[in-house]
């Protein structure tokens, strides 16, 4: 379903939704998903700001709870001109998957993690996301995944962000048809 059938009660603006993008560690794919979707709905000026409620990014391992982004990440924001993501890694959460209403992951490992989990919780009856990998958004007619660019270098990240702004657009375009398409 997409969000223009769920109105809000003033039927002005369709019903808030909320984004999760995971990884493995949660420094590195899901932060650069999570800073470029934040600088597209989370402006005034956007068209998806009324439309966005939480937007959050964890990862499936805890390798790296509360941890910085990778420096990487941060420079290929900053290069783009998003200079004002913050964020703590933290691991996925039973919680998580009531709290948000699409969960996206990074890669098939990811997916099959996400799914493994909510099936495992016998606390997710009431579980409302859509779990499902972020690359269904890939405009290409056919799944994509973000590559873990860790152990790759800087042009990994760079085709990280590609993907992950790709994909936001994608998602935010397909889901909210009565918005205007962006041209950014």
């Amino acid at each position: 379903m997409s969000a223009t059938t769920a109105t809000s009660g003033d039927g002005a603006h369709p019903q808030k939704i909320s984004v999760l993008f995971v990884c493995l560690g949660n420094i590195c794919r899901s932060t650069m998903a999570e800073g470029v979707f934040r600088s597209m709905v989370k402006d005034k000026a956007s068209p998806y700001y009324d439309v966005i409620d939480k937007v959050d990014s964890c990862g499936t391992g805890g390798y790296h709870t509360g941890d910085d982004p990778d420096s990487r990440t941060m420079s290929t924001l900053a290069d783009h001109g998003i200079t004002n993501y913050t964020h703590g890694a933290r691991r996925i959460r039973d919680s998580d998957f009531r709290d948000f209403d699409y969960i996206f992951a990074m890669d098939n490992g990811n997916l099959e993690d996400l799914e493994r989990w909510r099936n495992r919780s016998h606390k997710l009856s009431s579980s409302k996301a859509r779990v499902m990998l972020f690359g269904e958004f890939s405009g290409t007619n056919r799944k994509e995944v973000v590559q873990d660019p860790y152990y790759v270098g800087r042009n990994a990240f760079e085709k990280a962000f590609e993907q992950c702004k790709r994909f936001s657009t994608n998602f935010l375009e397909q889901t909210f048809l009565d918005i205007p398409k962006t041209t950014a």
